[in-house]
């Protein structure tokens, strides 16, 4: 299958990640501990015959710390991001594609085996179509494992924006409800896992959040940026320092054998 073109929101988000691509690791504390975790749940599933990969797989967080847990089988390393994936290690030895998963999976991974995605989901037109798509995709018994950040993130800047009387330029992110109907439809009851995480981190004010964001190249957005007499109005009402909370689904499932 040949690689698909980008849409024009994928091609904006791929740039902002290249920009950031060699400093990504050392700025993505959150991206690396909830891959941590992802993996933690996810050594030891009875896995069946078939492809594995890290859908979104940037750097190789997920990848490393399934294969620190002791997953042996080989991990395709996914993303759409070319300068990312130079920085993968696990590309070399794995396997790393560039594909931008607006396009559904390649074909490669029918009957997949296990397809984790961390933190890639949320950038995606339509999560729930992706999803129920991924979970089409498993071979009988196989497994999807996800984390991803939901709508109710990012309040404090919400706040702050409707004080300014300035649009709120954070990415619309998906429903974790909704995402939890797909799983239900889709994979067997007894196996689902659903946990509803909340992480709270103190940055300063604004202006340091924003530039955490920047720093890892996720500061993409669909709305149209504020321009710096927006953003001066932003920050003025961020009260300084207020926490800035990330609500986080973590979702692991089996399809039916």
């Amino acid at each position: 299958m040949d690689r698909p073109a980008l849409t024009p929101f994928s091609a904006q988000v791929q740039r902002g990640f290249a920009r950031r691509a060699g400093s990504y690791e050392q700025n993505a504390r959150l991206q690396r501990s909830l891959a941590w975790r992802l993996a933690h749940h996810c050594r030891a599933l009875p896995l069946p015959p078939g492809p594995a990969a890290d859908l979104g797989a940037g750097s190789g967080l997920v990848g490393e710390a399934l294969q620190r847990q002791g997953l042996t089988r080989p991990l395709l390393q996914l993303d759409l991001c070319p300068a990312l994936l130079r920085t993968n290690r696990l590309a070399t030895t794995h396997g790393g594609l560039v594909w931008d998963l607006e396009a559904g999976l390649p074909d490669q991974l029918q009957g997949a085996a296990l397809l984790c995605s961390s933190f890639a989901l949320q950038w995606l037109e339509q999560p729930e179509q992706q999803l129920e798509h991924w979970c089409r995709q498993l071979a009988p018994s196989g497994w999807v494992a996800l984390a991803l950040p939901v709508a109710g993130s990012f309040p404090q800047w919400q706040q702050a924006a409707r004080q300014a009387g300035v649009a709120c330029t954070a990415l619309e992110l998906p429903a974790a409800a909704g995402l939890i109907a797909v799983a239900r439809r889709q994979l067997a009851p007894g196996s689902l896992r659903v946990d509803q995480l909340q992480f709270s981190r103190r940055e300063g004010d604004g202006g340091r959040f924003l530039r955490s964001l920047r720093a890892i190249g996720a500061n993409t957005s669909r709305s149209a940026g504020l321009g710096p007499q927006g953003l001066r109005r932003l920050l003025q009402h961020w009260p300084p320092g207020e926490v800035i909370t990330w609500k986080v689904l973590l979702l692991i499932g089996q399809r039916p054998g």
